[in-house]
């Protein structure tokens, strides 16, 4: 009975340490807000990653893309895809996305492995969704996002403030070839 207590008892904690650390990557860098309004139809379709934080997924690509498209009312189908030239291939994740909270902020959460989410932060975009900076759950993960292959310095430069001004190293970022 003794070790069936025990048993049960580490069981508990692992599940509330699961719970924990999954809720804990559906966040947002400390001073970062989330654009509000936000109109997730207007976001939908096709945008070129200018630059990033560098990360493993994404290591060595170039031609990155992200596209989304509504799957149903509440999730939208996530698309990524870059060329990496050291192997000559293109490589290609497919996942989900769904806003966390209030719809009309831009706080979404992001899976491409099951149950598994992280934050995916739209912190900047201008009125006509031409331009975006997105943050990940913390200084590790940033994006500025173009619906073109290019983004004007003058975005470039305001959006490289906003973030270096939450802590971003921008120095750090991966320029992408597009």
């Amino acid at each position: 009975m003794r070790n069936k207590n025990l048993f049960a008892g580490i069981a508990g904690l692992a599940v509330v340490a699961i719970c924990l650390s999954m809720s804990s990557c559906v966040s947002i860098p400390k001073g970062a807000r989330a654009v509000r309004p936000f109109k997730k139809y207007k976001y939908l379709g096709t945008w070129y990653e200018i630059a990033r934080m560098d990360f493993k997924f994404e290591r060595d690509l170039e031609k990155v893309t992200a596209n989304y498209s509504l799957k149903d009312d509440d999730v939208i189908k996530v698309v990524n895809r870059g060329y990496n030239p050291k192997k000559g291939e293109w490589k290609e994740s497919v996942g989900k996305a769904k806003l966390v909270g209030d719809t009309t902020e831009a706080r979404l959460k992001v899976s491409f492995f099951g149950p598994f989410y992280a934050g995916y932060n739209v912190i900047a975009i201008d009125p006509d969704y031409q331009y975006a900076l997105v943050a990940g759950n913390n200084l590790k993960y940033l994006w500025l996002l173009s619906r073109d292959k290019t983004m004007p310095k003058s975005v470039i430069d305001q959006y490289l403030k906003k973030a270096a001004a939450l802590g971003y190293n921008v120095k750090d970022l991966v320029w992408t070839r597009q």
